[in-house]
């Protein structure tokens, strides 16, 4: 039974700082590159960052790029998600999502999705 659960989200004022992480169970972690995307009421989900399956390599989206950090521990199959400088439309929902690679979990080809936690950035 595959397993993915994000925690940390919460409430912070812009500029401040949040560390999401997600913890994951039930499938090989490292045969998948993990990452993250949001989606705001409204909004489609994008796809904001992603990890190899190593960590050694990273991508970001523009709209994060600079400001967001990827993360990944593989002897805990947990992968964390550092915010900086925080903006109110950073304001959704995050969700962990395992993907077969990077470029197919851009294109939001997706395996395992996690059910999602709220980040919220008041102005």
């Amino acid at each position: 039974q595959v397993q993915v659960a994000e925690s940390g989200g919460g409430l912070v004022q812009a500029g401040g700082s949040l560390r999401l992480s997600c913890t994951t169970s039930g499938l090989d972690f490292e045969e998948y590159a993990m990452g993250w995307f949001r989606q705001a009421p409204g909004k489609e989900r994008e796809w904001i960052a992603c990890a190899s399956y190593s960590g050694a390599s990273t991508e970001y989206a523009d709209s994060v790029m600079g400001r967001f950090t990827i993360s990944r521990d593989n002897a805990e199959n947990t992968v964390h998600l550092q915010m900086n400088s925080l903006k109110p439309e950073d304001t959704a929902m995050y969700y962990c999502a395992a993907a077969v690679g990077m470029w197919l979990m851009r294109q939001g080809s997706v395996k395992f999705w996690g059910q999602g936690t709220q980040v919220t950035v008041s102005s």
